[in-house]
């Protein structure tokens, strides 16, 4: 998000507004404001003015949970403001709340006109994405009604309903067309000399097929009241390091952000769940990889998570080959979106099994929450699913026919299908792309944990040690070839990926510490990699970076090129620790909770790679997830790797 745009989240419904708590109405660019509920814009426009001007900012808003400015009216030294306005905004499950203030700083009686101009255009997220696609949504319809209390604006296209109701107290004087598709919702106040008054404004999305009775808070005070009771719970009873006051401050940072991005999913019973979203604001939703890799992060600490995300994925686990979703028997879902372009099939992503390392990671995942909470239950509930999982590594993944896990690029979809899913991301030194399939190092990694912690969960749960053997014999087999097939001599480190023919796609890259964290690597191998990964050309100073600096592809702006991720890096200090590089883990750690303490303990989707040595300050990179669920559990892992060092 831009700086003039600040985020409220609660589960699947974010806010973004300007500083003045104004929603502009952009469509389309990099970063659109508005209220959002499960990936459609329910308040496109909501703008306050005051005597038909808006009013200046004396106090913009501030980043936090709630959104909180203070304006006045337009003047100069020589006339002072009338009236002040205090603004105060959160958001809920589905639901928005404004209170606002107006004070006035007049001794004799003062009469104001306010209004807000609101409007609800129901936009899909992917219709406001920068790629300026055009989506065809033929008999759509839109409504206006205008309710005692307040405004209804409806969406309908054909089966498709959705609505944002406006109440407000006291009811508007009136409501005014503009001539656009937006109304303006109009008070006329009498303030007393140095009176106040105060109106409360409640907004409700409710999307498609949301048929709950919803409750609202009583005002902005209320609702955060307990969004900060969530959090404080969910922060609660962790043992965060003394010694390193940053690195736990960093920690409380990442909790309480992760209380807030749980979206409601559904388990293989229809049981009701709340799993960790990737992030806010392009991807409030439940995305495979993101939330695997966030309860892992967070397992030792919030094993609830883990408890949680795992039913969730076997629930949408593929059955069926599904060729527009890249679906195939035992894949674990990517991304699950429940928009009015999902619905439709305009967009491949209701439910889109685009990703290669997924299932693996489930199958991580599985066998590390087995082990850790003793939870045998579970491990016997979802046996099938994890035996289908195996089996998609197997026989649909490549395993058996290729050697390796295997992806080929989606048309419609994504291009590349590891955790590194821009366009460019898998390349050669040189910037080139590989042809064919793809055979991405990391996802190798993955695989090979995968099959070895899944041994252990038969051996030990289900009493099957013919299919245990089987599957530590598939485990060693792969690490032999791998270190046969990926170790690149000249440069002593593996390769990104081999294309289809099997010929290394050399870049020099991060993915390189995921076969740490995976113990893919032999013990020289191993403390080979990371050693090289703290050389300055890959250490920022903030921490490592998907590509080393010096190579023709390095871009320190780009996605996936140079950049620097929290999580990646999370996962590279839990692969040095690992291999007991335990001063190379300590100095990612901090670069990384350096990084945190500059951006008020958080860490954010991804930073650019520029160094520390010329940047003082971490560079943000211009388009990242403010809120994203990896980087909110990464110093979790960071505690794990390194402890209060």
């Amino acid at each position: 998000m831009t700086d003039r745009h600040h985020l409220l989240v609660h589960g699947a419904t974010f806010a973004a507004v300007d500083d003045r708590g104004d929603i502009s109405g952009v469509r389309g660019g990099g970063s659109p404001d508005g209220l959002f509920v499960r990936d459609a814009r329910h308040l496109s426009r909501w703008q306050l003015t005051v005597d038909g001007a808006l009013p200046e900012v004396l106090t913009p808003v501030a980043d936090g949970d709630g959104a909180r400015c203070v304006l006045v009216p337009r003047g100069g030294r020589q006339e002072p403001p009338a009236h002040t306005l205090f603004r105060e905004q959160a958001v809920g499950d589905g639901s928005f709340v404004e209170s606002l203030r107006v004070t006035s700083n007049r001794p004799v009686p003062t009469t104001i006109r306010l209004a807000i101009t609101a409007d609800a255009d129901f936009t899909d997220q992917f219709e406001l994405r920068a790629d300026h696609r055009t989506y065809v949504k033929s008999g759509a319809v839109r409504s206006r009604q205008v309710l005692d209390d307040g405004l209804e604006f409806g969406y309908r296209r054909g089966e498709w309903r959705s609505c944002t109701t406006i109440t407000t107290e006291p009811a508007p004087d009136g409501v005014e067309e503009t001539g656009t598709g937006a109304r303006r919702l109009v008070w006329t106040l009498e303030l007393e000399p140095h009176g106040t008054t105060e109106l409360v404004l409640r907004v409700i999305g409710r999307p498609h097929g949301d048929r709950r009775a919803l409750r609202v808070p009583r005002d902005p005070a209320a609702l955060n009241e307990q969004l900060l009771a969530m959090e404080g719970e969910f922060v609660e009873g962790v043992a965060f390091p003394t010694g390193w006051p940053e690195l736990a401050a960093a920690c409380a940072r990442g909790l309480a952000d992760l209380a807030s991005l749980q979206v409601p999913a559904t388990g293989p019973d229809g049981e009701k769940l709340k799993v960790p979203a990737a992030g806010a604001p392009w991807f409030l939703t439940l995305l495979g990889r993101d939330a695997l890799l966030t309860s892992l992060f967070a397992l030792p600490y919030r094993p609830q998570l883990a408890a949680a995300t795992l039913p969730a994925l076997a629930a949408t686990q593929a059955t069926e080959a599904g060729a527009n979703a890249v679906a195939q028997p035992g894949k674990i879902v990517h991304e699950v979106r429940h928009g009015e372009l999902a619905h439709f099939g305009q967009v491949p992503y209701g439910r889109y099994y685009g990703s290669v390392d997924a299932t693996p990671l489930f199958l991580i995942l599985f066998g590390a929450y087995v082990e850790q909470t003793g939870d045998l239950a579970t491990a016997r509930r979802l046996e099938r699913n994890a035996r289908a999982a195996v089996g998609w590594m197997l026989d649909h993944g490549g395993l058996t026919s290729r050697g390796y896990l295997v992806y080929r690029a989606d048309k419609g979809g994504l291009a590349n299908q590891n955790w590194k899913d821009s366009p460019g991301a898998i390349c050669s030194a040189d910037g080139s792309r590989p042809m064919g399939t793809v055979m991405a190092a990391g996802a190798q990694g993955y695989a090979y944990d995968a099959l070895r912690r899944t041994a252990w969960v038969a051996r030990t749960v289900w009493a099957d040690e013919t299919y245990a053997a089987l599957l530590e014999q598939a485990a060693a087999d792969l690490r032999d070839r791998f270190q046969q097939d990926f170790w690149m001599r000249e440069s002593s480190f593996p390769a990104l990926a081999l294309d289809g023919e099997g010929r290394q796609v050399d870049a020099l890259a991060s993915d390189a510490g995921h076969l740490l964290w995976s113990g893919l690597l032999d013990k020289e191998y191993g403390e080979e990699v990371g050693r090289r990964l703290l050389e300055p050309d890959f250490f920022s100073g903030w921490g490592v970076r998907t590509l080393a600096a010096g190579q023709a592809a390095y871009h320190p702006l780009s996605y996936h090129r140079g950049s620097v991720w929290p999580h990646d890096n999370a996962l590279i200090a839990l692969g040095l620790a690992r291999y007991g590089l335990h001063d190379e883990a300590r100095a990612v750690a901090h670069g990384l909770v350096d990084a945190a303490t500059a951006g008020g303990h958080r860490l954010p989707e991804v930073l650019a790679g520029y160094g520390r040595d010329t940047h003082p300050e971490p560079v943000p990179y211009p388009h990242a997830c403010v809120r994203e669920s990896r980087s909110a559990a990464a110093p979790l892992a960071l505690l794990t790797a390194v402890g209060g060092a």
